[in-house]
């Protein structure tokens, strides 16, 4: 009993120590985008109470208030103490431009945002596994998808953007130009943001394709009598997507600079368009917002994508 526990507990072991160290990595960046934006708003040359309201104008009252709230008569370590307790306590400031607190501003635009991403994620990776499925290993139309992904990657996604409104919007009316009500206003902008990630994921899983193909176990596979697609999809696939898997992160980080973009280009309302007109206006909490949610969302992706890692590979179990 005791020499089955043992290895039981070095594998759990093996489990638990990457996530441990991954959460402690994640709390050092969320706490260095917390003081990175503290230091920018203080750093930054001119008054902090007239880098806190922006372009507006405010009462002499509602500027006392500014100064408490935010405890500027205080040492600036007394501040930095307190910032980062309202951050804690999920309070990112006010925008004096919006007349809202920070959270409410983008918990309102969140929505639209997440669902630009995610189908432009989901769009990307089921056209990346098709098109490197059925290209891995032959010659001809590996030859004709690699000068494709080329195009792909090499054309910004507000060009794209641009083209699909030109064609599909103006020129052939099948699709609404601008707005974000309704599925099919989704098709466009998910379509521009996906197009350079698909043709580098492709691009990576048909090279980890092409070497999976050929060891010994997919020989065996095909000795056994499984088709070629059957071999592919389920052999081959699930050992090439670690280095798939480790584009992911980058992926989710592009998409979330991309909708930015994209938002501005086709109308939507979104994370990225308000983030633009923060920029404008120079409502300073605001950017500062952003820039913690965005940490945020980076760290929680690398968190599930070492659970996904563990999840593909047994070796990284110990199994």
């Amino acid at each position: 009993m005791t020499a089955v526990a043992v290895p039981a507990t070095r594998a759990r072991a093996r489990v638990v120590r990457p996530v441990l160290v991954r959460l402690g990595t994640s709390v050092l960046v969320l706490w260095g985008a917390v003081t990175v934006a503290f230091a920018g708003l203080h750093l930054t040359p001119g008054n902090v109470v007239d880098l806190l309201i922006g372009s507006s104008t405010v009462t002499p009252e509602v500027r006392a208030r500014i100064i408490a709230d935010y405890g500027l008569d205080r040492p600036l370590p007394a501040q930095y103490a307190a910032y980062l307790g309202r951050v804690l306590h999920g309070d990112l400031g006010q925008s004096y431009q919006l007349h809202q607190s920070v959270a409410s501003a983008i918990g309102e635009q969140v929505g639209s945002s997440v669902q630009l991403m995610l189908s432009s994620f989901v769009l990307a990776v089921v056209v990346s596994v098709t098109v490197a499925v059925l290209t891995a290993g032959r010659r001809w139309a590996r030859a004709v998808f690699s000068g494709i992904e080329l195009v792909g990657i090499s054309i910004p996604s507000f060009w794209a953007g641009i083209l699909l409104l030109t064609v599909f919007s103006f020129g052939l009316g099948i699709f609404p130009a601008t707005g974000g009500d309704g599925p099919e206003s989704l098709v466009l902008p998910s379509v521009a943001m996906a197009i350079p990630v698909v043709a580098t994921l492709s691009q990576v899983l048909r090279e980890g394709l092409e070497l999976t193909l050929e060891e010994p176990f997919v020989l065996t596979a095909r000795s056994r009598g499984m088709s070629d697609l059957g071999v592919r999809l389920r052999h081959a696939l699930r050992h090439a997507l670690l280095p798939t898997v480790t584009l992911a992160g980058w992926m989710v980080s592009f998409l979330f600079g991309g909708a930015v973009i994209i938002e501005s280009v086709f109308s939507r309302q979104g994370i990225g368009r308000l983030t633009l007109a923060a920029v404008g206006n120079k409502d300073l909490p605001v950017v500062m917002g952003v820039v913690l949610i965005a940490s945020l969302l980076y760290v929680v992706i690398n968190i599930l994508l070492d659970l996904l890692y563990l999840a593909i590979d047994p070796r990284l179990r110990g199994a």
